[in-house]
């Protein structure tokens, strides 16, 4: 299966299911959970570090499958973390992204890197 096979719910059901099957959930507290995700992101980090922005390409293209599963462990542990705080996904997305394309318009931010405090 593929992206377009599977909704996010489905991603969801499937991680709570792995959870329950080992009862870890009494160890999947917010906190936990929300500490998870921050060191599987430091783990994808991990692969880049000491690598200019030039070479990073590069070092992706070695160690792709590195990538990907490091990518899966931070999307399963929000997942995991979704779960547990009842958060719709698929809600919260879009509402952040509709406040986010209101703090930086495109005819305020288009081709710039500053922060949206920086352009008022």
């Amino acid at each position: 299966m593929n992206d377009k096979n599977r909704s996010i719910q489905q991603l969801q059901d499937a991680v709570a299911d792995f959870v329950s099957e080992r009862e870890w959930n009494n160890f999947h507290s917010l906190k936990n959970l929300s500490m998870d995700i921050a060191v599987e992101a430091s783990e994808l980090m991990e692969l880049f570090l000491w690598v200019d922005n030039a070479a990073s390409d590069e070092r992706f293209a070695q160690k792709r499958d590195e990538v990907e599963q490091e990518v899966a462990d931070i999307f399963i542990a929000l997942l995991a973390f979704c779960n547990r705080a009842d958060i719709d996904l698929v809600q919260a997305f879009d509402r952040k992204l509709q406040l986010t394309k209101e703090k930086y318009p495109v005819s305020k931010v288009k081709g710039k890197s500053n922060k949206y405090t920086e352009y008022k």
